[in-house]
């Protein structure tokens, strides 16, 4: 019983990951240089509250205003545990986005404003998946072994129909 009391306060009290960007501020406007209409390149991120024990991290960057459901853009993990993933790279594994190409794809909304989720997650162990995996098989991965978790959101709009 007192095991189980405190597996659930450590949980509770877990770290939350603090994510930003320096390319936007949280619900700000991505630019488009990480977007269709620009470079199509990820935004630096930044993680604040790493916990120690972290031995890898995770990102999923999904479009939940998609007309067909939530896309995902980027899957990546096995990132080196650091406080700055940098712009234009992922130093990790990468995984297959909702085109079912591995890597970043940028923001790219057939209308309207649509809202995107940069989630990061820090694990207790490097993941043994294959390069191409889905968001699914990520999440499926990782199930228990997220440390900590965090996001932030941008929000992008096509200038151009």
């Amino acid at each position: 019983m007192y095991t189980l009391i405190f597996l659930i306060a450590a949980v509770m009290t877990s770290p939350k990951l603090e994510v930003s960007s320096t390319a936007f501020k949280h619900n700000g406007s991505i630019p488009s240089d990480y977007t269709c209409e620009g470079k199509n390149i990820n935004p630096a991120l930044e993680i604040k509250n790493i916990p120690t024990a972290a031995k890898s991290l995770a990102v999923i960057m999904d479009d939940p205003d998609a007309p067909n459901g939530t896309f995902v853009h980027w899957v990546t993990w096995n990132l080196p545990v650091k406080e700055i993933i940098p712009e234009n790279s992922s130093p990790g594994t990468e995984g297959n986005n909702g085109r079912g190409n591995k890597g970043y794809m940028g923001p790219c909304p057939p209308s309207g404003t649509h809202h995107y989720h940069f989630k990061v997650y820090a694990l207790d162990t490097s993941l043994d998946l294959k390069a191409g995996a889905t968001k699914a098989e990520l999440e499926s991965a990782m199930k228990s072994h997220i440390l900590a978790q965090g996001e932030t959101v941008g929000v992008y709009k096509k200038t151009k129909p």
